[in-house]
This record gives structure tokens, C-alpha cells and sequence, in this order.
């Protein structure tokens, strides 16, 4: 639900505002990639009717994200490109080499799921940089930011609840995954919740 809710944040700023300033592109289309990657067996593998409606909102809103930062008549043109410029096409292949050889099955599924687990865990990182450039972040776009780091974060507490509860919960690579991507946040966090307690504009040093 929290990212869910991250998700939600930034269609809503998008959508109603008709402005995509301080939003990365390049962090929104390895996200478009990462749900490609990992729902590939939205339509072989029925698990339940939650989660088939869950993999295609993600993957809806995604790409509807991607569209409207790149086409959309109003809202590109709020895109800031010169700030914009992390080579994220550069973080593709070391994902999928990394999921060739450390996998737990290797099977064309299971290695396209690593692979959106391990770029899963940097496809925040333009955002980051895009941020830390433009200094001030308006509300809303914080907020996104904040609800995708804590989405995260939650899925550590719920692996430990797990790892208590149900014989044999052993995933190292999920965990490790997650755990690095949440660490990515950390600096983030502190500076949101300096920024909450003092009632200031949020501002990420240089």
C-alpha cells in the first residue's frame, strides 16, 4: 500500500498540476523496466485476483508516467533534461550480468526477475542525483520519494516477521537487495525528517 501510495503521489502531481519538475525520467523508465521484468508471469501464473489487479496498476501507471513525461503536450515541457542527465542505460547491463550469474534458478523468468531485483535497487539513483541538483523539492515530489523509500523499508520488517514465522524463509538475494536499495535512502530520510520537524522546505546539500 505504501507504494501504492507513492505511485498515486506522483500521478496526482502530474495529473493535476500538468508539471513533472524535479521528477526524473530516467528513474521512472527503469521502474517501467523493473515491472516489465519481474510480471512476466502476469498471465501464465494466477496466484489471486489482488494480486493480478496489483502487477497491472504498477505496470499501467508506470508507463502512464513515461507517457506523459515524454509526450504529453503540457507536462514535458516542465521536464528539466539539462538536469536530468544520469546515464541510467549504463546501470542495464551490470544488472543482467549480475542476474546471469547469481540467480536461484536459472530460468528465463527467474533471471528476468533477479534482474528487476537488482535494478530495482538502483533505478532510485537519478532521482537522487536530480534532486541534490535542483536543491528545492516541492511537496509532492518529496513526499513520492519518501513513500518509495519507506515501501522498502517496510519489506525489511516484514522478511524479519517472516523469517520468525515460517520454516525455511531464507532468501538472501531479496534480502540483500533490499536491504542495500533501502541503505540508498538513508540520506534522503534524514533530510526529510529534518525538513518535517523544522516545518521547512525540504533541501538536499549539494
Amino acid at each position: 500500500m505504501t507504494h501504492l501510495a507513492s505511485v498515486l503521489v506522483l500521478l496526482l502531481k502530474i495529473h493535476t498540476i500538468k508539471s513533472c519538475a524535479g521528477v526524473s525520467l530516467k528513474t521512472q523508465e527503469l521502474y517501467a523496466l523493473v515491472f516489465a521484468t519481474r510480471y512476466l508471469d502476469i498471465f501464465t501464473d494466477y496466484v489471486s485476483l489482488y494480486n493480478t489487479v496489483m502487477k497491472l496498476i504498477f505496470l499501467g501507471s508506470s508507463f502512464s508516467i513515461v507517457w506523459y513525461i515524454r509526450r504529453h503536450k503540457i507536462v514535458r515541457r516542465s521536464y528539466d533534461k539539462d538536469q536530468d542527465t544520469f546515464r541510467h542505460y549504463f546501470l542495464l547491463l551490470p544488472c543482467l550480468l549480475l542476474a546471469l550469474f547469481i540467480n536461484e534458478r536459472f530460468t528465463f523468468k527467474e533471471v528476468m526477475w533477479t534482474f528487476s531485483l537488482y535494478l530495482e535497487v538502483i533505478a532510485i539513483l537519478p532521482q537522487l542525483v536530480l534532486l541534490q541538483r535542483t536543491r528545492n523539492i516541492d511537496n509532492l515530489t518529496g513526499q513520492y520519494v519518501f513513500l518509495l523509500g519507506a515501501y522498502r523499508a517496510l519489506y525489511i520488517l516484514n522478511w524479519i516477521y517472516r523469517y520468525f514465522t515460517e520454516p525455511d524463509f531464507v532468501h538472501w538475494i531479496t534480502w540483500i537487495s533490499g536491504l542495500i536499495q533501502t541503505l540508498l535512502y538513508a540520506d534522503f530520510f534524514y533530510y526529510y525528517f529534518q525538513s518535517w520537524k523544522n516545518n521547512a522546505r525540504l533541501q538536499l546539500p549539494a
